[in-house]
């Protein structure tokens, strides 16, 4: 990440587009108080195609350490906790990505971010959370290294079709702290109760964007795009993947989209290669390839060859033992691998070496304005060099212009997709080839 220069926190902290005085944070009420920098942050990152996102940070073990430390050690350390955070959130996170950082009540903090709007920075969530308490507590262990510090965490994305933004903001945060307390009441318990209803009456719509030839400009695949249900909070695919992951039901909602995709694509007889997308998470489940099994054969006409199984790359794969046992299992079924997002913020090249991946996605933050950047095309033959040393062809991601196509042309790249060629539809047997 960019560290940000002095000059540049002091001017942040002047505007008051990040709420950190030097000696603590701002205190606000259980009751979340928009101020005039927070909301024009917002309406910026919506105008400029981002999300917005409410994360909590909240001490679990609190009534544990006040007792242990005593009335005013304890207030000292909370003290130190919301300066380690404003310390490491100045630190690891970009500039233009912090909308505000402040208290929310005496344990906890917030912070509002901008996140792109692809679905897969869900998992870039996780990462940030994890990240950020993971430097917090180093920092407070230096100074009480006989307390254990116990962080729970949650996050929601802002509804940006709400009529009111405020208001939006004030749900998204009351969801973010009932996801961060787990706690068994009415707004945890009205999210997992939502998304269950989803999963159970498999209410999601799937939508189709074509992957062009970039030599021939025609169509070679289609990748399938997640919708939850129309005109509700979770339609886009960041709020219906983010409960579905912090409410423990991702596996059955992913399984429920390569359910919908096999129906689609038998129904509309296409022929063309099928990209769907799946995280490390279900990849590396022991039931993965099973269920898979049996889905394939309630649609006898879809061979494994057609479809491409695509590997979210901001999920990390360490840790996940039955992955890659997975992944072999998968292609000795006939299934092809593909590794999305490539020559992102987080990308591991590590991953394209142990997959071996037969299709490389390279990821639309390479492509935006590639035509005005030397530099970024540059990291585009990095990546060709790369993909062709593994035998992988490439796929370039979020193509808004012709300008940015013809790079892709005069480098020989393979596939491409985004709005400049097609937006996502509906897969329909007359589209199909």
């Amino acid at each position: 990440m960019i560290r940000r220069s002095i000059d540049k926190v002091k001017e942040i902290m002047q505007w008051g587009k990040l709420l950190l005085p030097l000696s603590s944070l701002r205190f606000y009420p259980p009751k979340f108080v928009l101020r005039n920098p927070v909301l024009e942050g917002v309406v910026t990152a919506f105008q400029t195609g981002h999300e917005v996102a409410v994360i909590v940070f909240n001490l679990q073990n609190v009534a544990e350490l006040a007792e242990q430390l005593g009335e005013n050690q304890h207030r000292h350390l909370q003290r130190q906790i919301k300066k380690a955070f404003r310390e490491v959130v100045i630190e690891e996170l970009d500039e233009q990505d912090i909308i505000s950082l402040h208290d929310y009540y005496g344990d906890g903090l917030t912070l509002v971010v901008q996140v792109d709007h692809d679905c897969h920075y869900i998992s870039e969530m996780d990462r940030i959370m994890k990240n950020l308490t993971n430097q917090v507590e180093k920092r407070l262990h230096k100074l009480y290294q006989s307390i254990q510090l116990q962080f729970e965490t949650g996050y929601m994305f802002v509804d940006k079709k709400h009529y009111s933004i405020q208001e939006s903001m004030e749900k998204a945060q009351r969801q973010a702290i009932a996801m961060a307390e787990k706690r068994l009441a009415a707004k945890y318990d009205s999210m997992f109760y939502t998304i269950n209803k989803i999963i159970s009456q498999k209410n999601i719509k799937l939508l189709a964007q074509p992957i062009i030839d970039v030599a021939t400009n025609e169509i070679r695949a289609w990748e399938m795009l997640t919708r939850g249900p129309k005109g509700t909070a979770l339609e886009s695919p960041l709020p219906l993947f983010s409960v579905a992951r912090q409410t423990g039901t991702l596996y059955e909602l992913e399984m429920i989209v390569l359910e919908k995709a096999l129906e689609q694509i038998k129904a509309a007889k296409c022929r063309d290669d099928v990209f769907i997308n799946f995280t490390p998470i279900t990849l590396g489940n022991i039931r993965f390839t099973r269920d898979v099994k049996i889905l394939l054969q309630r649609v006898r006409t879809i061979l494994p060859t057609q479809i491409i199984i695509e590997v979210t790359e901001n999920d990390s794969i360490e840790g996940l033992k039955d992955f890659i046992y997975n992944i072999k299992m998968l292609r000795l079924m006939g299934f092809r691998i593909a590794i999305d997002d490539t020559g992102a913020g987080y990308s591991n090249l590590s991953t394209i070496s142990e997959i071996m991946p037969d299709i490389i996605k390279i990821d639309r933050s390479l492509i935006s304005d590639i035509d005005k950047n030397s530099l970024k095309e540059s990291m585009l033959k990095g990546l060709l060099l790369v993909a062709r040393e593994a035998g992988s062809l490439v796929v370039a991601e979020g193509i808004e212009s012709e300008e940015e196509a013809s790079v892709l042309t005069r480098n020989k790249v393979d596939l491409a997709q985004g709005n400049f060629y097609a937006p996502p539809t509906v897969l329909m047997r007359e589209m199909a080839t």
